[in-house]
């Protein structure tokens, strides 16, 4: 099976689409569209090279988090005249019930580490950000190398830690 990531477009059946968590699904279903046209968010779509048939999405946007809440080892190696710190926010990832459990997840978080490595190459980014819905998305992350930030609930992966995998 050949699996294909794009942009989300008009032409794919997200209406079926179904994670099982509401907010992920309502998304997809609703706002996704006026986040791209507002140019809040990209979504890119995991379907059959076959068919349109969304079995998983994620978003990507700018984003940047305050330098106080990064870990003290890393934010003693960076300048303190920035108050925040540029990032990458990976929004929302999720993959439709029926095909959970088939790796797909890790697929689309390699696709979207992909694309924040390319995009790191031409605007300043210092790690991707995710905010876990729950433990089990947390535990997601932290299986893939993402640190929690201190008080907020908030994971990062250092764009040098990304930059690695794919040189």
């Amino acid at each position: 099976m050949t699996y294909l990531t794009e942009t989300l477009q008009s032409f794919h059946e997200k209406e079926k689409f179904s994670s099982g968590n509401e907010l992920l699904d309502m998304y997809l279903h609703t706002q996704a569209n006026q986040d791209i046209k507002r140019k809040l968010s990209v979504c890119f779509v995991m379907k059959e090279s076959e068919n349109n048939l969304v079995k998983g999405y994620y978003t990507l946007s700018n984003n940047s988090i305050p330098l106080h809440i990064i870990p003290e080892s890393i934010q003693k190696k960076l300048p303190q005249s920035y108050k925040s710190i540029p990032t990458i926010l990976l929004g929302r990832l999720a993959i439709d019930a029926k095909f959970q459990g088939q790796g797909l997840g890790q697929l689309l978080l390699i696709d979207a580490l992909k694309r924040c490595h390319e995009i790191s190459r031409s605007i300043g980014s210092f790690a991707v950000i995710v905010d876990p819905t729950d433990q089990k998305a947390e535990f997601f992350y932290k299986k893939y190398g993402f640190v929690k930030l201190p008080d907020s609930g908030k994971m990062f992966l250092s764009m040098k830690t990304i930059n690695q995998l794919f040189q």
